[in-house]
């Protein structure tokens, strides 16, 4: 079969080449954005005169028809046929004949598939958003269901000061919110329409790229035609903030995995987010947080290998550009995934309040708590902390934790020490101490899940304002 560019060329193409260079295994993704992306090019060349409106209306019903029966399943698409935009094409013009060919007047699949790409991720940058925001009010509930529960905070995994469990749940909120804002940002760059640019130099037809801009709700078009059809920029803007969103993700899962360990016995998952073992009976495995952190590579991998494909690249299109897809579609599919997973896996997560409390009993995590104590009384903090080191290693040495020890054992080490050392070593009191913004006392976190509901009603707002 003859392709519909075949006029200059004597031989058909070599099947190989075919297979090699064609997109539509993948491309094909982009079926609905295409078509709309034609639907407003062709209204416009009715409005600007280029086409008679009788074609135009022709043409309009038929890529109708072809989106119905790609929803349909229907149609079958052609790898001779390269990419979507001939496919589309190819079967618009067998639905109503050749007048379908009139529909690529003014434009060139290089305007036409940059379109399709803004279409396809102003939707997907939408829908992430989305799913974050319903993982933040997940994180959310647990945090305000734990604002009575104290767990070791961490510094290179050893037990440091105490916390309260929202607090730790709240810095991932706050994390997951810099990703919504950052994807917030990224759709005034990806809402700028191209189409019209042409292959390259625009078009000598009289087209009126702003009203195609209006019927597709682009804020804006691309000043430079040269630009247009060769940016990716905001498919590696994407990328990049996919790459951090997995990343807060896998550290989170990281945690899960950690936390739900006989070890530290924290949190236990649901059943529902859990696998077992084929061979021991007894397992439970949080594969769902070990698979998104195994995932958070390819995302990774993604951003990368689309950085190497436009390194190098001289304006405006080459073939090297179709590259940009699949990593584009993966690394979508991918936050998708565990997004979808991750917002119910927190929601039914259980919190072994009394492990936790257990654990913060039987550490020296208070410790610094006494050198405050003791700078208090007016001692210097570096000849405190030298004290606090020598009572903590006694402490190791006798079996002991710093609340079993004697007056009188305190006061081995510093006769500043009082009764009062008691109430100072209280985990409720360690963790209520640090009463300053963004700290862990009880007041301060539930201001904090404030604050927070504060900027995911500003998320819902910007959300249904872009649906």
């Amino acid at each position: 079969m003859s392709k519909l560019w075949g006029g200059r060329f004597t031989k058909q193409t070599n099947h190989l080449v075919d297979e090699y260079t064609a997109s539509i295994g993948f491309d094909q993704a982009l079926a609905e954005e295409d078509i709309q992306g034609s639907l407003a090019h062709v209204t416009m060349l009715g409005k600007c005169g280029i086409l008679p409106q009788e074609d135009v209306e022709t043409i309009k019903a038929g890529l109708n028809k072809v989106l119905e029966k790609i929803h349909n399943n229907e149609i079958e698409f052609s790898v001779s046929d390269e990419d979507i935009h001939m496919n589309v094409e190819k079967n618009l013009i067998a639905e109503i004949g050749p007048v379908g060919g009139k529909l690529h007047t003014g434009r060139s699949r290089n305007d036409q598939v940059a379109t399709d790409m803004h279409l396809y991720l102003r939707k997907r940058v939408v829908e992430l958003s989305g799913m974050l925001h319903e993982l933040q009010k997940a994180l959310v509930v647990q945090a305000r269901d734990n604002l009575d529960t104290i767990v070791p905070g961490y510094t290179h995994l050893q037990r440091a000061q105490p916390i309260l469990f929202a607090h730790h749940l709240m810095a991932y909120v706050s994390m997951f919110q810099r990703d919504i804002e950052r994807l917030m940002d990224s759709y005034k760059r990806i809402n700028v329409l191209p189409l019209g640019a042409g292959a390259l130099a625009g078009t000598t037809f009289p087209i009126d790229r702003h009203f195609v801009a209006e019927q597709l709700q682009f804020d804006r078009v691309y000043e430079n035609s040269l630009d247009a059809v060769s940016d990716r920029d905001f498919i590696l803007e994407f990328l990049s903030h996919a790459s951090i969103i997995m990343m807060h993700l896998s550290r989170l899962s990281e945690e899960l995995v950690l936390w739900s360990s006989t070890e530290f016995n924290f949190i236990e998952l649901d059943d529902a987010f859990c696998t077992g073992s084929s061979i021991m009976p007894q397992k439970k495995n949080p594969d769902v947080p070990e698979l998104v952190r195994g995932k958070t590579g390819r995302v990774y991998g993604n951003l990368m290998g689309l950085l190497t494909v436009l390194k190098s690249l001289p304006l405006a299109y080459n073939k090297d550009m179709q590259e940009d897809k699949e990593g584009m579609f993966d690394t979508v599919a991918t936050l998708e995934g565990a997004l979808q997973l991750f917002a119910p896996m927190i929601a039914t997560m259980k919190v072994n309040k009394t492990r936790m409390r257990e654990a913060v009993n039987k550490d020296f995590s208070n410790a610094t708590d006494i050198a405050d104590f003791l700078v208090g009384k007016g001692l210097p903090f570096r000849q405190a902390h030298e004290v606090i080191g020598k009572t903590v290693l006694y402490c190791i040495q006798n079996g002991k934790y710093l609340l079993d020890l004697t007056l009188d054992e305190f006061k081995q080490f510093s006769e500043l020490f009082d009764d009062a050392i008691y109430e100072v070593l209280q985990p409720e009191t360690v963790v209520n101490a640090r009463n300053v913004y963004g700290g862990t006392a009880t007041d301060q976190v539930a201001d904090a899940i404030k604050r927070s509901e504060v900027l995911m009603r500003m998320t819902e707002q910007w959300l249904e304002e872009h649906q």
